[in-house]
């Protein structure tokens, strides 16, 4: 089983195009429940994430919310950014077979202009990252948020593709 988590800021459109595709995962016994940790939203995040049957963070810390997941395994990403078609089988089959962390293949159909490309580092969550909840847990310390777990760590590339969040800007 898997547990979602996200971290959002006034971004209530775009956690619902989110949430919208995570419903199949849900379905299909593949996600086990999903976090949206909040930075001091001030739109309707809080009553989307409910609505979806989601937890909602107002005030928390990475390593209490992981001890509170259920799942064995951790998916973090960007509020706004959609998996597309075959996730739920890949990421089952990887989490099956594999203790090694994951991330999504980039969008064929979403790339960035050239010149924004060029000498910039991509955000660690652009692609996902998907990681076993004890792992997480290790590597987890005081004041850190999603991205700071994901960046700088190797992981096997999926061949499921991801719309970056930017996209649904």
């Amino acid at each position: 089983m898997l547990t979602v988590l996200m971290e959002c800021r006034d971004q209530e459109s775009e956690l619902a195009q989110t949430l919208s595709v995570l419903v199949s995962g849900a379905v299909e016994g593949l996600v086990s429940d999903v976090a949206v940790l909040d930075h001091g939203s001030n739109d309707a995040s809080s009553r989307v994430a409910d609505a979806a049957g989601c937890r909602f963070y107002q005030d928390w810390s990475l390593s209490d919310v992981l001890g509170a997941s259920r799942g064995e395994w951790v998916m973090l990403i960007e509020v706004g950014a959609r998996p597309q078609i075959g996730w739920i089988d890949e990421v089952a089959e990887h989490i099956a077979m594999n203790r090694t962390p994951a991330r999504f293949s980039p969008s064929r159909n979403h790339k960035r202009p050239f010149y924004r490309r060029i000498g910039r580092s991509m955000p660690p969550l652009e692609l996902g990252f998907i990681v076993q909840k004890t792992q997480a847990m290790t590597l987890s310390k005081a004041g850190m948020q999603l991205g700071d777990l994901a960046r700088g760590q190797k992981a096997f590339q999926l061949i499921s593709e991801i719309v970056p969040a930017w996209a649904a800007r």
